[in-house]
């Protein structure tokens, strides 16, 4: 894999689980789902959203913890309750004309196999499953949940020219 590989991506597609969080989820005695989400991977999100990449979240968990919290980084094309992740990702790309050959998906299981045999740079977090670890042209350092999103975010704006950088002036 070579840095190359993230300049020409237009569109990243994410999934939640095990991607954006650990894949952990804690539920309370009252039936409530929760999961926790990386700081800086929702300062790459907003980063990527102000830079112009077309952000999918595309999941097959219904939560509307996870829809308000990614509502918040500036994401807005969240699909929730997906069954078949490859179905839809082909009606968007029809929708919004994107090329699969400049999109990056970022999976980590079963549900997201098809979806990201059909994309350009199919990615995936350190600790996926075997599956999608074989089909991944990209498999990040990190863990789902702990700075993966960043990773491959923060590599596809920096080799664009679009990091942020810092806006602190330097001291004499």
């Amino acid at each position: 894999m070579i840095l190359r590989d993230f300049q020409h991506i237009q569109t990243v597609v994410l999934d939640v689980d095990g991607v954006l969080t650990d894949g952990t989820i804690l539920v309370t005695e009252e039936g409530h789902q929760l999961r926790t989400f990386h700081v800086r991977d929702g300062f790459a999100i907003q980063a990527a959203v102000q830079a112009g990449i077309l952000l999918l979240v595309i999941s097959g968990g219904r939560s509307a913890g996870v829809e308000k919290r990614l509502r918040g980084l500036g994401v807005a094309h969240i699909h929730l309750g997906v069954a078949d992740k490859k179905t839809l990702l082909l009606q968007l790309c029809e929708q919004f004309s994107i090329d699969l050959k400049c999109t990056l998906y970022m999976g980590d299981d079963m549900p997201d196999l098809e979806a990201m045999s059909i994309i350009g740079l199919p990615a995936c977090p350190k600790d996926a499953a075997e599956e999608i670890k074989a089909i991944s042209r990209y498999q990040s350092p990190f863990a789902g949940g702990q700075g993966a999103v960043r990773d491959i975010l923060e590599k596809v704006l920096k080799t664009q020219g679009k990091w942020p950088t810092s806006t602190i002036p330097k001291s004499n």
